[in-house]
């Protein structure tokens, strides 16, 4: 497990596209990237322009990127106080089924929120994890995967202390009238994302079967081969 803080979306995009590399070679074993995002919109490649409900300007002057990407998935944003996974995993190690691995990370994400006495559950027509609250259902964490030769990339977004206003800018997950939660708005007192994460952790290594170890991303740079290694350096520096 590597906790990369806060960092822009597309230097995560080259952290996983350097570990997925990496991974199809066996130079490095399966490795869970955690970290949080500047604000950010991304588009899932069978998403819809159209579910951005505001203009480039818009998003400019409220200092949104948008970008893009090769995930599953629709439109969602990212944020500060959003904890977000990226499992590089070789599927062939433990199934080779997307079903399966996407319900994986929903139980991962649903077994962190019982710990904090929130009863979420899965939706049988829409993917990620909600909850049931006053206004009827809403959505607590996003998921959104790109496999490749069986190696994992992308992942989850978990609310803990998002800002949700941010989630009107955009047609969340491409379903008219989805409504966003967090543990905040949902236990109604301040949650850090500090008390979330080692619960993610703790339940990603219990989902999945395996063994977690905190890695710092010098260390990481130093398993990789020569060539990524020189490109994980430079995105060091850049994040």
């Amino acid at each position: 497990m590597v906790d990369l803080g806060l960092v822009p979306y597309l230097p995560a995009c080259d952290w996983q596209r350097r570990l997925v590399h990496a991974r199809k070679a066996g130079a490095i074993p399966d490795v869970l990237l955690l970290c949080e995002h500047p604000h950010v919109i991304t588009l899932g490649r069978n998403g819809k322009r159209d579910n951005l409900c505001v203009n480039d300007r818009l998003l400019a002057q409220q200092n949104v990127e948008f970008h893009p990407t090769d995930r599953g998935g629709d439109i969602t944003y990212h944020g500060p106080g959003q904890i977000v996974g990226y499992p590089i995993l070789d599927l062939t190690n433990h199934r080779r089924d997307v079903r399966w691995y996407v319900e994986q990370l929903e139980e991962v994400m649903i077994r962190a929120a019982g710990d904090f006495g929130v009863l979420a559950k899965r939706d049988a027509a829409h993917r990620g994890v909600w909850v049931t609250t006053a206004s009827g259902d809403e959505k607590l964490a996003a998921l959104g995967v790109h496999l490749s030769r069986w190696i994992t990339s992308h992942g989850f977004a978990f609310n803990v202390s998002t800002d949700l206003r941010y989630f009107d800018l955009i047609v969340p997950c491409g379903i008219v009238g989805c409504r966003a939660a967090s543990l905040e708005t949902l236990l109604g007192r301040a949650v850090r994302c500090d008390e979330v994460r080692p619960q993610l952790i703790a339940h990603f290594a219990e989902v999945f079967g395996c063994e977690m170890k905190a890695v710092l991303v010098a260390e990481l740079v130093g398993t990789l081969p020569a060539q990524e290694e020189n490109a994980a350096d430079k995105l060091v520096a850049a994040s």
